[in-house]
């Protein structure tokens, strides 16, 4: 199954269309974003997908103070880019009011991860990075399964307007360092390939 878009009308406002975002019933299980002003809708992530997603989840919490929380399904809010997101995984302090919205503002968040799916990679490698970037989230971690020069792991900081600058790639296999504030090494030789 792949992703699914829901038109709305161009001139609604950011307001609107988030009322609608958090008050209509969608599909059971599935995974539903703004991206650029379109509702998309995209199926739960296949197992390699979320086997990718703990393992990194897993070296993290060995780094990361207390007060910081890693989320697989917390929204992120980037207001000038129509943007509610939700990555694969969100690092960020804990929010101080958990039960008072369904998101929070991106500019919070420390680090996002995103593993590709098929059917919407191309979210992940443009649409996200440029949101993420323009609400200054320091790094952004790409885990490109499906890359036209095979599966491969890319960070990325220094945002600057929408854009974030590479700071290292790997092939799968291979090991990506995580700067500071984290000082992590994650060995990528774990990752499914398919």
């Amino acid at each position: 199954m792949s992703a699914l878009t829901v038109s709305q009308d161009p001139e609604q406002s950011w307001d609107d269309l988030v009322r609608f975002w958090e008050e209509m019933e969608w599909p059971e299980g599935s995974k539903v974003e703004i991206i650029e002003g379109i509702i998309t809708v995209s199926p739960a992530p296949a197992l390699p997908h979320n086997v990718i997603a703990e393992l990194i989840q897993r070296r993290l919490y060995s780094v990361i103070p207390d007060d910081w929380g890693i989320y697989q399904t917390m929204a992120i809010a980037v207001p000038s880019r129509m943007g509610m997101l939700i990555p694969d995984l969100v690092v960020t302090p804990r929010p101080d009011h958990p039960e008072a919205d369904s998101h929070i503002p991106a500019g919070l968040a420390e680090l996002v991860v995103e593993v590709t799916s098929r059917s919407n990679a191309r979210h992940d490698r443009i649409g996200k990075p440029a949101a993420y970037a323009a609400a200054g989230i320091p790094l952004y971690l790409l885990v490109d399964r499906w890359a036209p020069e095979g599966p491969t792991v890319t960070l990325y900081g220094e945002p600057k307007g929408d854009v974030y600058r590479p700071l290292s790639t790997a092939k799968f296999g291979e090991a990506v360092r995580l700067p500071a504030p984290f000082g992590l090494v994650i060995d990528t030789t774990e990752f499914p390939v398919a």
